[in-house]
This record gives C-alpha cells, sequence and structure tokens, in this order.
C-alpha cells in the first residue's frame, strides 16, 4: 500500500501552447507532391496528413485530389483573415484598408503618337492614378506626344500562399436525412476535414440541422467566373469504337466530340489508338443521403478482400457506388453502401460501426493530455505514520476507490509507454470538495486537456462538467452511470441499472423455450416487477411477506407454483440479504429429477453477496446476473500490476486499468473523444468493455455489460448471441 502511496507524489507537470487554425483547400497539380505543396504554404507534411486522412506518406497524389491546408496563427497574424473563407454563414468580411504602394525606381516613358493614359497604364501594370501620382502635370494637360513620364518601378510582391481565396469554397445547405458522412463522401473529403473546415459544428455531437449552410470547397475546376466548365480526361480509343458508342457512353453528341477533336475529320473518322479529349464522365445523379445509404469508414490495414467480407459486397459494385477506390483503399476513405446492405451489421447515425483494433490503430504523434481529479485526502493523511495510513484507508471509502482507479491507471500509463505513446498527465487531490474542484479548474488551461478522469463524488463531477464544458473538455465519470442533471460533456463508464436490467431481460427472451417464469419482489422492486411481466407476460408473481423485522415467502406458495414438466426459472428482486438468503435456500430444497429450478435477477446488487448467503446454493441454482465487470484471469495487466506494486488488483484497480486504457488509446487513435463516441464501438479489456452512446443533451453512457452465472461453484461468463450484450 505504501508503494501506491508514494505513487501520488509523482505528478507530471507539463505546460501546454495551443495555436488557432485557420484552413485553405488545395487541388493537386500534376506532378505535385506532399512535399511541394508543403513547402509552397509554408506547412509540414504531418499536419496536411493530419487533415487529410485518406492520404498517407509516400503516397502519388492524384491531379484535381482536394487537399485542406491548416495555416498556423502566426501566418494569418501577417495579414488580416476572415474567419469563415468565402462568408458563408453570412457574416460580415472586415474591410481592409488599402495600403500606398512606394516605388523603389522610376523610368522614363516618352509618349508617342496616338498613345493614351490607358494603354500605357496596361503596358507597365499600373493604374492611371499612379500615373498621374508621378507625373503632375497631366492633372492639369492632356497627353501629348513627345512628353517625357515618370513610370514607378515597385517591389516584387511575393505572393501570400496562405492567404485564403474566397472563390475556393461554396455554401452547402444541409437537406433533410443529411448526415456528415454522405455530405463529406458527395465532397470527397474526410468527416475531419468536413469538422476542421466548419469550427462551429458542434465537436459532441454529430447533429447536422435541415438548413444548416456549411462551409465545403469547390471542386477543382467547377467555375470560372460564374461558368460551369467540364473536366477533362485523355481517352485512347479501343478497336471496333464508334461515334455513336462513344458518345452514348460520355452522354455528348458526335458535334461535340469532333469539335474537342478536329483530327477526327482531318483523318477521316475516329482511329483505334487515338487520343481523345473528352470531358469527364458524369456519374448518375442521385441523392446521397441517409434514406438511400449508409456509411462506413475504411479502418487502417484493410485491404480490399477483407473489406468486401466483411461487408457482403462485391468488389465490382461497391466500386460503382464509390468510384474513388479505383485510386486505392484508404484509411479514412467514407464509402457509401446501399441501406438494404445493413444486415447484421450495427449502424448508428446512418455510420457502420465494427470493433476497432485500436492498438493498430493509433498515431504515435498523437501525446494524450490528461488530468485526474480523484479524492485522494491527502491533507488527513500522515504519510509518516503507516498505522495511520492503514487505519484511513480502512474507514474511507473515497480513498480506497481512489488508490485502486489511479494504482490501475498508472499501470495503464505503462503500457501506453510501452506503445511510444507518450501521456501528459496532472493530478489532483479534490479533497471530497466541490469548491476544491471548483479552485483547480478556475486556474488550469483547460485548452491543452484532451479529457478529465473523475472526480467521484456526484456535485463535485457536476461542477467539473459545468466547468470543462465551455473549453469542451470530456469528463470520464469512473464509477457514476448518470446524474440529475444534463451534462453533455459527460462519458458516464457504468451502466446504468436500467441498461443492465434491459441486457438481462434481453438475454432471457432470446434463450427462452417453454420456461416457468416466476417473479418474487419485495415492495421497493414492484416496478421492476411490472417491468418483467411487460416482457414475460406468462410470468406469475409470488407474494412477499414484509414487516418491520422480518420478510419472507410463503414456502407451500413457492413450491405450489414450480412446474415438474417444465424448467423453472425465479426471478428475485430486492435488496435484502434475508429474502435472498430465505428464497435460494428453498429452491435449492426444491431441485430433483424431476424439477429443474434456475435463479435470476436484474439487478445484483449487495444482498447476493451477504456472507450468509450460500455459495453452493447459488452454484447449484445456476444463479444468472447482469454485471458491469467479469472476473479477471492472469493476465499481462495482473502481471505488470504485481511487478510494481506487490500485490494483486481489487476491482478498482482493474476498473482504473481498463477505463484509462480505453480512453488513452481512443486519444491516440483521435485526439477528439467526442468524435470517437460516434466511431469505435465496443471496446475491451482486462475485466470491463465500453461501447458509448450519446443520449441527446445528458451525455455519453456505457452500454455494454456482461451476463454472469454461477457453475461449479465458480463465476463464469455467458457469450451470448447478440452483439450488443
Amino acid at each position: 500500500m505504501m508503494k501506491v502511496l508514494n505513487c501520488l507524489v509523482l505528478f507530471l507537470l507539463f505546460a501546454f501552447q495551443v495555436q488557432a487554425q485557420q484552413f485553405k483547400t488545395h487541388a493537386v497539380k500534376e506532378g505535385e507532391t506532399l512535399y511541394s505543396i508543403s513547402k509552397l504554404y509554408r506547412v509540414t507534411p504531418y499536419n496536411i496528413l493530419k487533415y487529410n486522412k485518406e492520404i498517407k506518406q509516400g503516397d502519388v497524389l492524384k491531379p484535381n485530389t482536394i487537399l485542406v491546408i491548416p495555416l498556423q496563427a502566426s501566418a494569418s497574424d501577417t495579414k488580416p483573415l476572415p474567419d469563415n473563407p468565402g462568408n458563408v454563414s453570412g457574416t460580415t468580411t472586415p474591410e481592409v484598408q488599402e495600403v500606398q504602394r512606394e516605388p523603389e525606381s522610376y523610368r522614363t516613358h516618352r509618349v508617342r503618337r496616338k498613345e493614351t493614359l490607358y494603354g500605357i497604364s496596361r503596358r507597365y501594370e499600373i493604374s492611371e492614378d499612379e500615373i498621374k501620382r508621378y507625373n503632375k502635370e497631366l492633372y492639369s494637360m492632356p497627353l501629348d506626344k513627345g512628353m517625357r513620364l515618370q513610370i514607378p518601378v515597385y517591389p516584387e510582391i511575393e505572393e501570400d500562399p496562405n492567404a485564403i481565396n474566397p472563390e475556393d469554397f461554396e455554401t452547402y445547405i444541409v437537406s433533410p436525412k443529411e448526415t456528415r458522412w454522405s455530405i463529406a463522401h458527395k465532397y470527397g473529403i474526410t468527416v475531419d476535414s468536413l469538422v476542421a473546415l466548419n469550427p462551429s459544428l458542434e465537436k459532441n455531437s454529430n447533429y447536422l440541422a435541415v438548413g444548416q449552410e456549411l462551409q465545403l470547397p469547390k471542386p477543382p475546376g467547377s467555375t470560372v467566373e460564374g461558368q460551369e466548365v467540364e473536366l477533362y480526361v485523355s481517352y485512347t480509343v479501343p478497336p471496333k469504337k464508334t461515334m455513336y458508342s462513344l458518345s452514348g457512353e460520355y452522354g455528348i453528341t458526335s458535334e461535340e466530340i469532333i469539335r474537342l477533336n478536329p483530327m477526327i475529320l482531318e483523318q477521316g473518322g475516329l482511329k483505334e489508338g487515338m487520343v481523345l479529349r473528352l470531358p469527364q464522365k458524369k456519374l448518375k445523379s442521385e441523392e446521397v443521403n441517409a434514406e438511400n445509404y449508409i456509411f462506413y469508414e475504411v479502418k487502417p490495414k484493410q485491404t480490399e478482400f477483407s473489406l468486401t467480407r466483411k461487408l457482403g459486397i462485391g468488389y465490382g459494385e461497391l466500386l460503382a457506388l464509390n468510384p474513388d477506390l479505383s485510386r486505392g483503399l484508404k484509411a479514412g476513405m467514407v464509402l457509401k453502401l446501399p441501406k438494404e446492405k445493413a444486415g447484421k451489421l450495427e449502424v448508428r447515425n446512418s455510420l457502420i460501426l465494427d470493433k476497432i483494433n485500436l492498438l493498430d490503430s493509433i498515431s504515435r504523434d498523437n501525446r494524450p493530455s490528461l488530468m485526474v481529479m480523484l479524492p485522494f485526502r491527502m491533507n488527513r493523511l500522515e504519510l509518516n505514520n503507516v498505522e495511520n495510513v492503514e487505519s484511513t484507508i480502512e474507514r474511507s471509502n473515497a480513498l480506497k476507490y481512489s488508490l485502486g482507479l489511479y494504482s490501475g491507471a498508472l499501470v495503464a500509463m505503462d503500457s501506453l509507454a510501452d506503445l511510444g505513446i507518450s501521456v501528459r498527465v496532472k493530478t489532483f487531490d479534490t479533497e471530497l470538495s466541490r469548491e476544491k474542484v471548483r479552485s483547480i479548474l478556475a486556474r488550469e488551461d483547460l485548452s491543452a486537456v484532451n479529457a478529465i478522469i473523475g472526480p467521484l463524488q456526484a456535485e463535485a463531477l457536476k461542477e467539473a462538467a459545468m466547468q470543462a464544458g465551455p473549453a469542451g473538455v470530456p469528463i470520464v465519470a469512473p464509477l457514476s452511470a448518470q446524474s440529475d442533471l444534463d451534462l453533455p460533456n459527460v462519458f458516464f463508464s457504468v451502466p446504468s441499472d436500467s441498461i443492465l436490467r434491459l441486457k438481462m431481460l434481453d438475454y432471457m427472451e432470446s434463450i427462452r423455450t417453454d420456461q416457468n417464469i416466476i417473479v418474487i419482489n419485495d415492495a421497493k422492486n414492484d416496478t421492476t416487477r411490472v417491468r418483467i411481466q411487460e416482457k414475460f407476460p406468462m410470468a406469475r408473481a409470488l407474494k412477499v411477506s414484509e414487516d418491520e423485522k422480518n420478510i419472507s415467502v410463503d414456502i407451500e406458495a413457492l413450491t405450489n407454483l414450480l412446474s415438474i414438466d417444465n424448467e423453472n426459472w425465479v426471478i428475485l428482486e430486492t435488496e435484502n440479504f434475508k429474502l435472498v438468503s430465505s428464497v435460494s435456500s428453498i429452491l435449492n430444497s426444491t431441485i430433483s429429477d424431476t424439477t429443474q429450478v434456475r435463479m435470476f435477477t436484474t439487478n445484483k446488487n449487495r444482498a447476493f453477496e451477504n456472507d450468509v448467503i450460500s455459495v453452493s446454493h447459488l452454484s447449484n441454482l445456476n444463479f444468472t446476473y447482469p454485471s458491469i465487470d467479469r472476473e479477471v484471469n492472469e493476465d499481462a495487466f495482473v502481471r505488470r500490476y504485481r511487478a510494481r506494486f506487490g500485490g494483486d488488483p481489487d476491482k478498482y484497480a482493474v476498473r482504473g486499468f481498463d477505463l484509462t486504457l480505453d480512453l488513452l488509446l481512443k486519444l491516440a487513435y483521435r485526439p477528439n473523444l467526442f468524435s470517437t463516441a460516434g466511431i469505435i464501438g465496443l471496446t475491451e479489456y482486462a475485466g470491463n468493455k465500453f461501447d458509448y452512446v450519446q443520449a441527446f443533451t445528458s451525455g455519453y453512457f456505457n452500454r455494454a455489460t456482461y451476463i454472469m452465472k454461477y457453475e461449479n461453484m465458480r463465476v463464469m461468463q455467458i457469450t451470448p448471441t447478440s452483439n450488443d450484450l
């Protein structure tokens, strides 16, 4: 325990700097490379790759690919830039005052016959006013042959590559049923790029409002002075190709083909091997939205073979729906699929979810920054007095939980270090005080924090959520399932009782055939009985006798409800250990060759763990229940924990490890935890699993649970057939 206490003083302190970002787009030209583009815009190739995840280091860039270019704040400081290029949100672009240029030298021009001031200005690429400014006689007399004019010569101005051209962007109005994925697919960019170009989009939600205006890059060559132009491709004429079939294939007339390619007439018609200039094929016009399609984001290391097997679609069909696949499969691409292809795949917000292998997906360039806020109550510990420390820990659940969680978190950080991921962490003692939390967060720079673990106390958690909310910092609640307030930035890592009950009843329904179901509950759990009988209308309820001192069931009445023809399922709902002991004992005594009994509950609370409860009875009854965690086996975490702390981890240390490792891997995959919540499905570690879903403005809730049962004096995990359990 002293080793754990010693770890509390090892706080890693870091200073952070964050620069605001501006963005522009760049249409790749023939022969350009990632390096040449990075030099053009004075950014690093890494920063370009960061916002264009559809390309990777070493890729050959295809002409007309649209890249999102991040511009550093320092660049934008040298010249006023609009926050919203193209003024797509209706805001007014600040007026820029013109600065008068100063010439570096002058040249002499002798006016010739019939020359005009306009012609001279065009010749020297200056304005007529500038000529008059340095030849003041022209204000009072006309230009005449033989005049000698002083022409200003200005220093060459290097074009600012960071200047944002409003012509590069267009306003897009969100239509009904459209999603971020469908719009990103339509414009050939990633969802990350879409969010980067539209800072007003909520970071903790995938929501889009109908009619919402988005800033999106115009396709290269889409317009010139308001006139639509075509993108052209080279086409080599194959054998036996006719003008009729060619015009049908490209959707243009034979006359248009000849106008673009006069050599056809010069050479007496269409010939095999001719290289023609033809307009790029136009895809069949069709609205891409959540009504017609679902979407899939390609994961790292996926191949065409593994992808088509996973999605249950042929590569030809996939290519027809997603022509960009012809350039190669790349991580981050968003592919569209017909909605009917969803099948057994899990779809959330029109995006197909699958179990991402985070270990294969993390970027070692990401450096997660965490704050840990737990009630260590160091102000009450006398670290030099071992007896005082031990007795304080024994008396304080908050301290016991905090030490367990934090020791597991330290092992998780060690594991990340082994993967080459550096973690920045600041640890604070909340002292079980809401005011302490408020004072800590008031002095910290939250803009540099990716996530906060803790606090434990409900009021302190609310305070942390409200303080961190404006900065967009997510809070991960280690031991909380919900709150009485809407806390949209909180990830509640413990599945709620209602989720556990739902998963348990769904499991029972999935395996039920002809079982005889009996519900036994105390008065406090009568609403649970109603919920069970809604799920199983055939279930019969047994009345429980309750008074101030005793609680019991009628043995004869219970025995009469048991069936000798079918297996009996008895669902027990109570927080009273006496009722658990009594019912389990009675049911155990009824088991025989003719009577089969199995006991369930939808809420395994402390009443089922009391010392008076017979584990033998629970095992004989195959007692089955939902759980937020499972038994931990001898694995790498346990061995690492023993090596560091000299003992086995308790369930809080296991939770601290699992929760922290999950959080850090997600942040190493993508630094924004809110965005990963909509992408990453189920994740599982030593003893806990996580599958967060957003509940509007209430926060994010973990719906991943286990189904456990007693068998042969051991607790075993049941693997349900449903992917949701």
